[in-house]
């Protein structure tokens, strides 16, 4: 896991060295064990290493044999052995034993079509002198990020957008359209980012640059969901299989390496895997609190039964808010997921002992997990009444009072799926952004939340409802949310994260799974829960998912109400909001009137955000984490022996 960042001039002159190691600098956390630059005409490459694989011989930028072709590699891939040994018999000649080299000399062969034979997580950006173009590309799913923006005078990429503010020209103003619709997904929905002018490459996307222009971005791979007609047993023994090729590859690394491990099956999953290859570090964290809903407990309970070496801490709410301006620095854009930070304390656990850990991300979007995709069966009924009934029924719920019981389940009658679900995470609603939100959508030409959405459900027309909210939610939660925070909370404890479940392989079997497989017997990802019955315990292959669950709803009536009210009160982003909205708000949370936690977390997380990269008025310095020197005392005596 490493940090890249990279420019190309437009006026043919060479990059200035001070503006890259000023872009290099700011990601000294994803790369604390080396750092390299290479300047070649027009471009720059930059790269921060975090030692995984051939410690000694992986520095970057790494060229070919002879130095026509140039990369900076942000990832690890999985296949590369078999890679490698094809290429070889090829007559390519290799310098190193790092993954990096394979992609230089699969490049040579395939061009930007490399990239499809990739099985792995990746970032990278590739100089090629002979045709005078530089190729930057981002994973199948999104795991690795990578930003990119343009000015007069620049194209600039990296990995982290605090590296493309330091390029001259890069504006640090809010993108309107992107700020309306984060208040409904909890994130600025793919391709754009809080930033204007400042984008994300998307998932499955390179992009290609030359001749002082971005001459296309082109999608090179889709999720495809095409279900077989095959015995359940089938799919639970193919579940099983696939998963335990995937974390054995998954494992390649020669630096300590561990997994988190929470209440759920998937975390329990990836453990119990390892454990059957290794002796395996697990860690989790719980939250002062959070009481029944901590994961400590469960936690412990699983990691005793699969005997590992675990570690917990319990974080208590003066730390937690002592850290957030740290976390909102690390993460680029708002993103208002409180368990980001829950995932930055057991990162920050982890770093202390190991370098490479495994975590249970994209479980939930690959099998089918998430309890929102039973809703389609719960409404069912509703399929027989014309659309109008449907609507009015909708109608006159909406009427009812708040919390009323069924008003939930006539609104979402009322509705089609392409209204009611727009990915895992549903903030505000139309409605009432329009109440305290300062922007005009239709005399700006914002795009609204459905029109982000309606592309993917376009695509995924011929699917059924249960495969189209999967759908939906690879492209939105997973890679806004889910993958977003998974990168940024890990790297800035310079801890590499992997993510067994999304692995090409896996999701080309499980896309094969019939959507009454995923939802059967009132559960979800049903196939997974048999898959590892003979792996896991019952106990714990039937609990439900806490996902490091933070106590923000508590917390916001107590411990860090007085914090929200300063806070809001003293932000200068009253073009934006009504803030008087957004205070009372929080005083009907305190006051148990409803809870508007989620909701008021949005806009407070906002407001940091803005603190640290539009105001500056709070200033945080990129470091090498404490963690790291202690890892590195304590795996020092593995080294030497």
């Amino acid at each position: 896991m490493c940090g890249i960042v990279g420019m190309y001039n437009k006026t043919g002159q060479p990059v200035d060295q001070n503006v890259l190691e000023r872009m290099h600098a700011q990601i000294v956390h994803r790369g604390p064990d080396d750092a390299g630059m290479h300047f070649e005409g027009p471009v720059g490459l930059g790269f921060r290493r975090l030692s995984i694989i051939d410690l000694e011989g992986g520095h970057q930028p790494m060229p070919n044999e002879d130095g026509t072709v140039w990369i900076s590699f942000n990832g690890e891939i999985y296949n590369y052995k078999e890679l490698r040994k094809g290429l070889i018999e090829r007559g390519h000649k290799f310098q190193t034993e790092a993954d990096t080299e394979v992609i230089v000399h699969l490049y040579e062969e395939k061009g930007p079509d490399c990239v499809k034979e990739l099985r792995g997580m990746f970032a990278f950006a590739i100089v090629d002198t002979r045709n005078d173009l530089v190729l930057v590309a981002r994973d199948h799913f999104g795991i690795k990020p990578c930003y990119y923006t343009e000015t007069d005078e620049s194209i600039v990429w990296g990995s982290e957008i605090k590296s493309l503010l330091e390029a001259p020209g890069v504006a640090r103003e809010v993108n309107p359209e992107s700020f309306w619709n984060y208040l409904t997904f909890q994130y600025a929905p793919d391709p754009l980012t809080m930033f204007k002018g400042i984008h994300k490459l998307p998932a499955a996307h390179y992009m290609v640059i030359k001749g002082g222009k971005i001459k296309e971005i082109t999608r090179y791979w889709d999720l495809k969901f095409e279900p077989e007609d095959r015995p359940l047993s089938y799919y639970i023994e193919g579940t099983q299989e696939i998963l335990r090729n995937s974390v054995k590859a998954h494992m390649n690394s020669e630096v300590p390496r561990g997994a988190f491990l929470s209440s759920g099956v998937d975390s329990s999953t990836i453990v119990s895997l390892l454990k059957e290859l290794e002796q395996v570090k697990t860690f989790t964290v719980g939250f002062e609190g959070a009481g029944g809903q901590s994961e400590i407990a469960y936690a412990r309970e699983t990691a005793n039964i699969l005997g590992t070496e675990h570690r917990d801490t319990i974080i208590t709410a003066k730390e937690y808010l002592d850290v957030l301006p740290r976390l909102m620095f690390h993460q680029d854009e708002p993103v208002a997921d409180p368990s980001a930070i829950a995932l930055y304390f057991v990162a920050e656990l982890a770093s202390r002992y190991i370098t490479v850990v495994l975590s249970g991300e994209g479980a939930d979007e690959v099998f089918g997990g998430y309890t929102i995709y039973r809703e389609p069966l719960s409404l069912k009924m509703f399929d027989y009444l014309p659309m109008s009934m449907r609507r009015t029924l909708g109608s006159m719920a909406e009427k009812f009072p708040e919390g009323m019981k069924g008003r939930s389940f006539l609104m979402r009658g009322g509705k089609t799926l392409q209204e009611r679900f727009v990915g895992n995470a549903f903030i505000f609603g139309e409605q009432m952004k329009e109440e305290f939100v300062r922007l005009n959508p239709e005399q700006m030409g914002l795009r609204r939340y459905l029109d982000v959405t309606q592309p993917y459900y376009d695509r995924a027309a011929r699917y059924d409802d249960v495969t189209k909210m999967q759908y939906i939610d690879f492209h939105t939660w997973l890679p806004g949310d889910i993958l977003m925070k998974a990168d940024k909370m890990t790297m800035a404890n310079s801890l590499e994260l992997r993510v067994p479940f999304l692995d090409k392989e896996v999701f080309e079997f499980a896309a094969k799974i019939p959507a009454q497989y995923r939802t059967m017997n009132g559960t979800t990802k049903y196939v997974l829960r048999e898959a590892v019955r003979d792996i896991l315990p019952k106990e714990v292959a039937e609990r439900p998912k806490l996902g490091f669950p933070v106590p923000t709803r508590h917390w916001l009536k107590k411990e860090h109400y007085q914090w929200a009210r300063e806070l809001i009160d003293a932000s200068p982003i009253d073009h934006l909001i009504n803030k008087q909205y957004v205070m009372q708000l929080l005083e009907d949370h305190k006051n148990g009137v409803r809870d508007n936690a989620r909701k008021v977390w949005t806009i407070l997380v906002f407001m940091m955000w803005h603190q640290i990269y539009v105001e500056r008025s709070v200033t945080i310095t990129p470091q090498v984490p404490p963690t790291v020197k202690t890892r590195r005392e304590q795996n020092a005596p593995l080294a030497a022996y």
